[in-house]
């Protein structure tokens, strides 16, 4: 018998830190999908993120096994590592809260190309960087 695709599951969970509560209990577990082998694996393959939200999707079949995809950080989570600073501007367009090189942002885009909707490097600079602008980072020369 062939598997046979149950339903997906779409979720946030930190880097390398993952737990069978929820977001992962909440969304695995109407699946019938064993949440402990879920675990270590999602926390083997993302260990070097050391607690960085990682986007992830689970595949589940109906012999309640599994597959993930992880995608990568969130453009907001790595802005704000290279900035420095614990969250975005409450008034992004008033506080300046940090300030990012391009060659920054160039880093995130290369980092992020894959899940971006961007054409080239040009385009998901852009991206970025209205992120950037969007938290209150300031994107420097």
């Amino acid at each position: 018998m062939a598997k046979e695709l149950v339903g997906k599951a779409k979720f946030q969970v930190p880097g390398g830190k993952a737990t069978p509560a929820p977001p992962v209990g909440t969304s695995l577990g109407k699946f019938g999908v064993n949440l402990g082998q879920f675990v270590t694996q999602f926390n083997d393959k993302t260990k070097e993120f050391n607690g960085m939200p990682i986007p992830v999707v689970v595949s589940v079949y109906n012999d309640r096994t599994f597959e993930f995809i992880c995608k990568s950080p969130p453009a907001a989570a790595l802005l704000k590592q290279a900035a420095g600073i614990a969250s975005g501007a409450g008034r992004p367009h008033v506080d300046k809260v940090g300030k990012v090189s391009i060659e920054q942002v160039d880093e995130i885009c290369k980092q992020k190309m894959d899940d971006l909707n961007a054409s080239d490097l040009e385009h998901a600079r852009r991206m970025i960087t209205g992120t950037a602008r969007s938290m209150g980072i300031e994107v420097t020369e």
